[in-house]
């Protein structure tokens, strides 16, 4: 089991995640929010709707079980998933 990050759920277990992600999509989004981009300008460049734009940061959130942007993006920072690209 890999260790939690920092002010992560202790008893989570984010091997399976870090098996499964950061897919190429999830490391674009990241970047991109990553840059303070509006969620309209965001969903622009990714080619999708606001609506999928939310949904995809609301699976984030929730495979993470987190609740806020922030800290999606302190965990994926700390999970290594904000790579250069």
């Amino acid at each position: 089991m890999i260790s939690s990050p920092t002010g992560a759920h202790p008893n989570r277990d984010y091997s399976v995640m870090v098996a499964e992600e950061p897919t190429a999509a999830t490391q674009r989004l990241l970047r991109l929010m990553r840059t303070g981009a509006s969620d309209p300008a965001i969903a622009r460049e990714l080619g999708v709707s606001l609506r999928t734009l939310y949904r995809r940061i609301a699976r984030l959130q929730s495979l993470l079980g987190v609740q806020s942007r922030f800290q999606l993006g302190v965990l994926a920072a700390e999970l290594g998933w904000l790579r250069p690209g």
